[in-house]
């Protein structure tokens, strides 16, 4: 091969960019699982699935639950909803009268969870231990809301693991003010039913490969209260 042209082919093989690395897969989670059923203007909206983290948030997710199970969030609405930030709920009807709550709990934004996309907080005011029964699901990273960062931080406690689709259309639903309610759906998205699903569980560990002759298988199958 001639001189020059070595030095073209090495320098296109130089040029080529390595491969990308693979991205690392997404944690497997497993835990009690809740699905909320959503209506706007009389039609369905669909259904967004929420599997929560009683190990590293055992008193928002005990506390969500009793709420939960007492029928609080049937009929409430998402009230909040601001464009690539959150959607909030949880806590107002749809003709912004707030339901009743028990005891605040303690924050627990110490627990190593992130407000990344899809994950699931509760919402609370200024005092960060004054969360009650309203809660937010992040649209986006919003890592300023996690421990630390701006202070005490906002406790992740569950996480979306179907109908993210559903959550990203209640975010760009228009919205408007509503008395002291500032960023309120013009037409109400309503959670027509909260209940308990089949707990989302680790798939099993893969069979061992078959030894030949043994006949097994090879492969196995943000303000608020």
């Amino acid at each position: 091969m001639p001189i020059l042209a070595l030095v073209l082919v090495l320098i296109q093989a130089s040029a080529t960019p390595p491969p990308a690395p693979e991205a690392p897969a997404a944690p497997v989670l497993s835990g009690p699982t809740v699905a909320l059923d959503l209506s706007q203007a009389g039609q369905s909206l669909g259904t967004i699935t929420i599997v929560l983290r009683p190990e590293e948030a055992p008193l928002s997710v005990a506390n969500f639950l009793e709420y939960l199970r007492a029928g609080h969030y049937d009929g409430t609405i998402f009230h909040r909803v601001m464009l690539d930030f959150m959607i909030q709920g949880g806590g107002f009807t749809p003709e912004m009268e707030e339901k009743p709550t028990r005891d605040s709990i303690r924050n627990e934004a110490r627990n190593g969870l992130r407000n990344s996309r899809g994950a699931v907080s509760m919402a609370r005011t200024d005092d960060p231990n004054s969360a009650t029964a309203q809660f937010f699901i992040n649209v986006r990273n919003n890592h300023s809301l996690d421990f630390g960062i701006r202070g005490a931080g906002y406790a992740v406690f569950g996480q979306v693991i179907d109908g993210m689709d559903v959550v990203d259309l209640i975010m760009q639903t228009p919205t408007t003010r509503r008395g002291e309610h500032g960023d309120t759906p013009t037409r109400a998205v309503i959670i027509q039913k909260a209940y308990e699903v089949e707990s989302v569980a680790p798939p099993p560990p893969p069979a061992p490969e078959a030894k030949a002759g043994d006949g097994g298988p090879a492969v196995a199958p943000p303000e608020g209260r």
